[in-house]
């Protein structure tokens, strides 16, 4: 991603009006892995619409306090980033990009302005990640180490 691409960068808090955006995201999140099962017609669209109901309620009810963003590139609605800013840490709750948006550093990019926000106060950035999300490289990169696995996710800080 070129430096004029980063500052068309932006973060703008999500609105009702962002949920079907929202739940497109969660779709292509999960798509590679959905991709496994022959679904009857419209069992697909059903099973994501109670998963990302699920998740977004679960989400708002455990991290009230926290920014639920849209990512938008040039005015356009890019992907979605969650974070809890507790006193301690900055705990990534959610980072998704479309995947139209992926591999062009745009993640990376915020994660750095993650890093940098912590720094500045004296905490640390944890996230959650699925052991086969290919993210889980980029983070590795961004010095993020393991602190304790849950199975088939892996929770990661990274210390100032």
């Amino acid at each position: 991603m070129t430096a004029q691409a980063l500052v068309d960068v932006t973060l703008r808090p999500a609105t009702p009006e962002d949920r079907a955006f929202l739940k497109s995201v969660y779709a292509a999140s999960r798509a590679a892995e959905l991709d496994q099962v022959a679904w009857p017609p419209g069992a697909r669209e059903t099973f994501l619409e109670v998963q990302f109901n699920a998740q977004d309620a679960e989400y708002h009810r455990l991290n009230p306090d926290a920014s639920f963003d849209v990512i938008e590139v040039a005015g356009e609605r890019a992907g979605r980033l969650y974070v809890d800013r507790g006193p301690d840490a900055l705990r990534v709750i959610d980072i998704s990009l479309l995947p139209a948006h992926r591999g062009r550093g745009l993640g990376r990019a915020l994660l750095v302005g993650l890093q940098e926000e912590a720094a500045a106060a004296g905490r640390v950035v944890s996230l959650e990640v699925d052991l086969f999300n290919p993210a889980a490289r980029l983070y590795e990169r961004l010095g993020f180490v393991p602190v304790e696995d849950y199975g088939v996710y892996r929770r990661l800080e990274w210390r100032p």
